[in-house]
């Protein structure tokens, strides 16, 4: 018992000493990582947090590079890495992260673009405000989403349509339908998120320099895109011209007849507009292709289209084939006109500066729209 006051006493002091030692101050917060960060010259800066990480990099749609390939970027005090790149063309870019070896999207930036596998960011550089796919001051269209069973495909999926400003207020009147397809790993949304074609086809209407039309824009995956892609094509073939085209004529006003319909595609979408289009002359009459994929046996595949040139020429309102220069397509693309030229087939080629994105689609759209259905001088009926 003797013991106890020696043991309150080292409690109490222990307690004083505590209460004397100061505690460690916190750590300064860090400041908000800023990216994607618009330069007044277009150039843009990427900026990631990522302290631990040994190499961090960025891939953009507009850069010489594989998908799989990335520009380095540079560790900053504190565990920021960032790269100033650009300047870059105006309107809406693709862009990837990769930290020590895993490819994301910006951790701080809302703006995603989702794909068939993994997603992207985005970031959008303003231009003058004359862009013919910035939002103006003009009557929109609308789109709307459409759900509905494929018995082709065995699942269940959507495509967007547009329709042109004053379709509800004009119950009388019929409207062309264009179908617009999208690249390889897109979804239905691509030419809306990405290439705002509504957009530009709302600009072109308000100008009076295209005809209003009813737009359709499907999933263009009609496999699982990780798996064989084989038969992506022709059964996609199938869903659109036996499921699709038939749910539109009941659900819209469309009008009939082949010069009513265009098929136009990017890249994969390119490739399907070719080959669903001059398959099926008996529905089509216009088809555009841009940085498309050429099938290797394309003299081989369209054989019947040369043997029947005049035919075609005759039917064939317009076949528009367009690639950038900086392009690995614009080869093989001038290649197909070149054959199609030879067999005495009509075709607009348009080479451009541009590499494999839509900066160099969106300016395609822009001027193909216009050619369809009579452009501004079509009158609806």
């Amino acid at each position: 018992m003797k013991t106890w006051p020696s043991l309150s006493l080292l409690v109490i002091g222990l307690s004083v000493a505590t209460a004397q030692t100061p505690a460690p101050s916190p750590a300064p917060a860090l400041p908000p990582v800023v990216s994607p960060e618009v330069l007044p010259d277009h150039r843009v800066t990427f900026r990631v947090r990522a302290p631990r990480a040994t190499e961090v990099g960025l891939w953009g749609d507009w850069m010489p590079l594989l998908p799989n390939q990335s520009q380095p970027m540079t560790r900053e005090t504190g565990g920021d890495w960032s790269v100033t790149l650009g300047p870059l063309e105006p309107g809406v870019a693709i862009y990837t992260v990769t930290v020590d070896g895993v490819t994301t999207t910006d951790p701080v930036n809302p703006k995603v673009k989702l794909r068939a596998r993994t997603s992207a960011s985005l970031v959008t550089v303003p231009g003058d405000g004359s862009e013919p796919w910035e939002t103006h001051d003009v009557p929109h269209g609308t789109l709307e989403v459409n759900w509905a069973r494929s018995e082709i495909l065995g699942d269940t999926r959507s495509y967007i349509v547009y329709t042109p400003p004053g379709y509800e207020a004009h119950r009388g009147q019929r409207y062309p339908l264009l179908v617009l397809l999208h690249g390889s790993n897109d979804t239905a949304a691509g030419w809306t998120d990405v290439g705002r074609a509504n957009f530009i086809l709302d600009n072109l209407l308000a100008a009076h320099r295209a005809a209003p039309m009813i737009v359709v824009m499907p999933w263009g995956h009609a496999v699982p895109f990780d798996g064989p892609q084989a038969n992506n094509d022709s059964r996609f073939e199938r869903y659109l011209l036996n499921e699709v085209v038939p749910q539109l004529e009941s659900k819209y006003r469309i009008k009939g007849g082949r010069e009513q319909r265009a098929i136009v595609g990017l890249s994969m979408g390119g490739g399907q507009a070719l080959k669903i289009g001059l398959g099926h002359l008996d529905r089509f009459g216009a088809v555009a292709a841009f940085s498309s994929a050429i099938p290797s046996d394309a003299e081989t595949r369209f054989h019947s289209l040369f043997e029947a040139r005049d035919s075609v020429n005759r039917k064939l309102a317009l076949l528009w084939i367009g690639c950038g220069r900086q392009d690995s397509a614009f080869e093989r693309d001038r290649a197909f006109s070149e054959l199609l030229t030879r067999h005495g087939i009509r075709n607009t080629f348009y080479p451009t500066e541009g590499r494999h994105n839509f900066a160099i689609w969106r300016r395609y759209f822009t001027e193909v729209a216009p050619l369809l259905f009579g452009g501004g001088t079509a009158k609806g009926n």
